[in-house]
């Protein structure tokens, strides 16, 4: 094996792990490939033999592809972030595919990614790396050009907003797949009182309707407000098939083999409390869906 074999080896040894890490930052799964591939040509160009944890070398190096390109976003003046939903990640009922198990190895939801949108681009690296990754507050300070202390701060903010707003789901994936069963049952009924019944009071409906669309990002909330939009799940309902989104239940609408829209639930004390929905066909094109049959 010569040297470059060798140096290929190292990094693809490490490249799932990159590539959930970048996922978590970006909300991008083209964009988290992008990362991996600036970490490597980094790599490749630099003489690492001093490196003792080449993991955490280039956990780091792949964070900081991640911030640049988080702030590249707000330089270019792009819609804030928080108007754009993550990538969802799609198996089958059967289970996480084993080329997706890394990626969503701690089970991060859509709901998470969408909150972790909203923090800052320090923030969130900060979060992502020490919370997610146990990356030390010693190597993070450095890549925002921040203090150890201040990077702790940082993580800690984060940390208070994700909190904040995200719920904890219910660990039982059977009994939130009943859930999920219960909602599309109501939907496909019309049935008001029933839709109202699983879904939590304080529900918040995230749907992204793609940036030709009219009025492109929808939120909503509480259950009286999201039991009003029946119509849509009754459409949605009609045509969708149960499958994994990011590791928890969810579904996929299709007609005519075109994928029209993918949503994840968050399911906590047995309620629906919150839903995540892509409905923008032109993203839905671009991602591999070839693993879920399409009716």
């Amino acid at each position: 094996m010569d040297d470059k074999d060798m140096v290929t080896g190292v990094f693809e040894a490490h490249r799932d792990h990159l590539r959930a890490v970048a996922y978590r930052m970006l909300g991008s799964l083209s964009e988290a490939d992008d990362a991996v591939q600036e970490a490597w040509l980094r790599f490749s160009r630099t003489d690492t033999s001093d490196v003792q944890n080449m993991g955490g070398w280039l956990t780091t190096v792949v964070g900081r592809v991640c911030l640049n390109m988080l702030r590249a976003r707000r330089t270019r003046g792009e819609e804030p972030l928080e108007m754009r939903m993550p990538d969802p990640v799609v198996s089958t009922v059967d289970g996480v595919d084993p080329e997706h198990e890394a990626l969503l190895s701690d089970s991060v939801g859509l709901a998470l990614l969408v909150v972790l949108q909203t923090l800052e681009p320090a923030e969130r690296l900060a979060f992502v790396l020490h919370d997610m990754f146990a990356v030390p507050f010693d190597e993070i300070a450095p890549i925002v050009d921040r203090t150890p202390a201040a990077a702790r701060q940082l993580a800690s903010r984060a940390r208070r907003r994700v909190r904040g707003v995200t719920a904890e789901p219910d660990p039982d994936l059977s009994r939130q797949r009943e859930v999920v069963d219960a909602f599309m049952a109501a939907s496909r009924a019309g049935d008001f009182d029933a839709l109202v019944a699983v879904l939590d009071p304080d529900i918040v409906l995230r749907v992204d309707q793609g940036a030709l669309a009219t009025g492109r990002w929808l939120e909503l909330r509480g259950a009286l407000t999201v039991a009003k939009q029946a119509l849509m799940f009754q459409r949605l309902a009609q045509v969708a098939q149960p499958v994994l989104v990011n590791g928890a239940p969810g579904l996929i609408s299709a007609v005519g083999g075109k994928v029209m829209a993918v949503g994840a639930f968050t399911i906590a004390g047995g309620k629906v409390v919150a839903m995540d929905i892509l409905a923008d066909v032109d993203r839905l094109s671009t991602l591999d869906l070839t693993a879920v049959e399409q009716p």
